[in-house]
């Protein structure tokens, strides 16, 4: 079935809305567009000027997935892209072209296309169409089992200690599936990635029994990786209020340090659409907020 919808002047077909995304829950892509479309003006902020990586899931989160970097061929024309280069593609590509997500239409076409989780990089695309220099660093805290986001909580705050030192003030949030992550600003005074590493090396020398610094896999159990390699030009992050593809429809949450401080279970940390729209009605946005 399809369903002709104008959102803010811009001609949309909707599609499938009866579709069920998260089997477990019965949650439907007319859900999944209801909630992108009602967490849009805290959303979009952080989607603005950053080109778009999405994981699109046709057949729900239980089915196969794929990345989508180019913007589709179908797309509408209103749809604005960024077309950029990719040096060291897997595909041996030269370039891609961008989605670059400013509106709500535009939201609501990739929400329509089951692009359940949206991905951007730390950096923005500047006025001349080319990539401008990084704006943000991400520390992305993932636990290694037994350990869970309650000892990523414990981490965040030695990561928060330790920009603060620096000046800098970070800001959490909720992966959406195990983990976290940290944001700060970012003003060009060394490469990202270089700060974010010697960042992670030294918790890990500092609190060997908490941290590891490094990706391999048979160091990580009981302990919480700070994956510094996120700055990565490259690479792209989870988005602030984005879905993730879990059982349930839970989202990157953005998160007050009181509530990092005082957790204790991991499930006080798991927020799903309906949860998250309530915070930002009672709080508003909280990320990049000090």
């Amino acid at each position: 079935m399809k369903v002709p919808v104008k959102v803010d002047g811009r001609q949309l077909t909707l599609t499938n809305l009866d579709k069920v995304l998260y089997p477990e829950v019965g949650f439907t892509k007319a859900e999944v567009i209801d909630y992108y479309s009602r967490i849009a003006p805290a959303l979009l902020p952080h989607l603005r000027d950053r080109p778009l990586t999405v994981k699109r899931y046709p057949n729900g989160v239980d089915a196969a997935f794929f990345f989508e970097k180019n913007a589709p061929k179908h797309s509408p024309s209103w749809l604005r892209r960024v077309t950029l280069p990719v040096p060291g593609s897997t595909k041996n590509r030269e370039t891609i072209d961008f989605a670059v997500i400013d509106d709500l239409p535009s939201l609501a076409y990739y929400a329509n296309l089951a692009a359940l989780e949206l991905h951007v990089p730390q950096w923005k695309v500047g006025k001349d169409g080319t990539a401008a220099p990084p704006d943000l660093l991400v520390l992305d805290l993932d636990p290694g089992p037994p350990a869970t986001i309650v000892d990523c909580c414990r981490v965040a705050t030695l990561i928060r200690d330790v920009l603060a030192e620096d000046g800098l003030t970070a800001w959490p949030k909720t992966s959406g599936n195990k983990g976290m992550q940290l944001y700060t600003t970012w003003d060009n005074r060394v490469e990202p990635a270089d700060y974010a590493r010697e960042l992670a090396e030294r918790l890990a020398k500092e609190h060997p029994r908490q941290v590891v610094s490094v990706m391999t896999k048979k160091l990580r159990p009981g302990k919480v990786f700070i994956d510094w390699s996120q700055n990565n030009p490259a690479k792209t992050t989870v988005a602030p209020y984005s879905l993730r593809a879990r059982s349930h429809p839970t989202v990157s949450t953005p998160v007050l340090w009181e509530e990092v401080e005082d957790c204790r279970s991991p499930d006080e940390l798991v927020f799903t659409t309906a949860e998250v729209l309530d915070r930002v009605e009672d709080h508003g946005d909280l990320f990049g907020q000090a």
